[in-house]
């Protein structure tokens, strides 16, 4: 059984930073992609961006380019975003996510497992 945890989320303000981490355990797990992605209240859950597992190739959404960072902490198993520069728009409950496809990453329903969600409010 993989399990996803997000910690890290909060209420800043905006222009502040946060760094999101997601704590991977479980069995031996190789997937292909991990991911971001955020929900807002009312809206469809949104890609954030990708990693890939080998390889580090990254893909960040527009609206969050230049402003989130991903990496992966390998000793400790852990996917981070750090996220800079937050505006009012990036409020939303944010979810680490893994896929074993090669495809459509950008796609939530190509995510195989996902963590249980941590929220992150910026206020203006």
């Amino acid at each position: 059984q993989v399990q996803l945890v997000e910690s890290g989320g909060g209420l800043v303000q905006a222009g502040d930073s946060l760094k999101l981490s997601c704590a991977v355990s479980g069995r031996t797990f190789n997937p292909n992609f991990m991911g971001w992605f955020r929900q807002a209240p009312g809206k469809e859950r949104e890609f954030v961006v990708v990693i890939s597992w080998i390889g580090g190739v990254i893909h960040y959404a527009d609206s969050v380019k230049g402003r989130f960072t991903v990496s992966r902490d390998d000793g400790r198993g852990t996917l981070i975003l750090q996220m800079d520069s937050l505006k009012p728009e990036d409020t939303a409950v944010y979810y680490c996510a893994a896929t074993n496809y090669d495809f459509g990453f950008t796609w939530a329903a190509n995510y195989h497992y996902w963590g249980q969600g941590t929220q992150v409010t910026v206020s203006s």
